[in-house]
């Protein structure tokens, strides 16, 4: 046995080695295999009942799963996409060569003239009210072309999602089968800790995110109703702030409410704030539960944190990625905590 353990050592180098490679050469693929592993986990129901229907075709259900993501998950997220680059662009003309920038800083000088009322200290700020804003333009152009200045690479991640999605949900049993052989742990641990995976990625998927989205959707509709610009530009920032407990959809609602009444549109600002209450604010309670359902409950504060600190990290798919990441890290967690008790006894 002795002698067997250089041999063991040298080949776990070699492994190490060969991992670290492995992981720089499929580092610029690393977020589209994440979203076809979530997406597979998530549509395993699906792709099962599409076997069962066509009899055991494994390969024709995975197909037939992917065309069913493209035409209801990203054709209507490709249309909502240019509707909101068209919107981004038409507030930008808006702001730089249009009335839009007047009719803004008249917004902003009327509600400091009355904040000077109380705050004396307000002047100062007015004055540099139009320095602030152009320096908040040329940042959100220069993010704005970093964004859809990437077409060609979204096209590549987006081809690898669909192929790398096809052979999850066609051989994610056999990789699974092949993980849980190489484990050293006992199945009944790897099926555990896989069942808590699952359930981690559907408390993610089905449950926050669907809520954001039909918070960002109901934004959307309020707005267009009341009279807010850019309606779908604006829902979609809620759906994102919707991800942040505690602030959610009022980041973008109560600005939208305070510029309404210093327009002196004051039935539409009152509408809205119903709105937002009845209509946008109660979802998180009533479809949250059922949603969620059992799946992993994550405290706000670490839910605020990790959709933050995913975005910074990942960029902008990590207010996805960020959540389910804490949400894995919980699960195995667990885990963990279930096999030391077991040692234990």
């Amino acid at each position: 046995m002795n002698d067997r353990k250089p041999q063991l050592y040298f080949l776990l180098t070699i492994l190490a080695g060969i991992f670290v490679l492995v992981f720089f050469i499929f580092k610029p693929f690393l977020y589209a295999l994440a979203l076809a592993i979530v997406f597979a986990t998530v549509l395993q129901p699906v792709y099962q009942k599409i076997v069962g229907f066509v009899h055991g075709r494994q390969g024709l259900s995975a197909l037939a799963t992917i065309l069913i993501v493209i035409i209801f998950i990203f054709t209507p997220l490709v249309f909502l996409g240019i509707q909101i680059f068209q919107e981004a662009e038409q507030l930008y003309f808006s702001l730089t060569v249009g009335d839009g920038k007047d009719a803004v800083l008249n917004v902003f000088n009327s509600l400091i003239d009355n904040l000077q009322n109380y705050f004396p200290a307000a002047q100062e700020f007015s004055v540099n009210i139009d320095q602030y804003f152009k320096q908040g333009l040329s940042w959100l152009l220069q993010h704005l072309g970093s964004v859809f200045g990437s077409f060609a690479k979204m096209a590549v991640s987006f081809f690898l999602f669909l192929v790398a999605l096809y052979y999850l949900l066609k051989d994610g049993q056999k990789l699974k089968a092949a993980i849980i052989a190489l484990s050293p742990l006992s199945d009944a641990d790897d099926e555990t800790i896989s069942q808590k995976i699952e359930m981690a990625v559907g408390s993610v998927m089905k449950g926050n995110l669907l809520i954001a989205l039909v918070q960002g959707i109901l934004t959307s509709v309020g707005f267009a109703i009341f009279g807010v610009p850019n309606a779908v530009l604006w829902g979609s920032i809620a759906a994102i702030a919707a991800l942040i407990p505690g602030i959610g959809t009022a980041l973008v609602l109560t600005p939208a409410i305070i510029f309404l009444f210093l327009k002196g549109e004051m039935f539409s600002g009152a509408g809205l704030i119903v709105w937002g209450i009845g209509a946008v604010g109660l979802v998180d309670n009533f479809l949250g539960p059922k949603f969620v359902g059992r799946g992993m409950q994550l405290h706000p504060l670490i839910i605020l944190l990790s959709v933050l600190g995913g975005i910074g990290f990942f960029g902008p798919i990590g207010f996805l990625l960020g959540p389910l990441t804490i949400s894995l890290l919980f699960a195995l967690l667990d885990i963990y905590y279930s096999l030391m008790k077991k040692e234990n006894l």
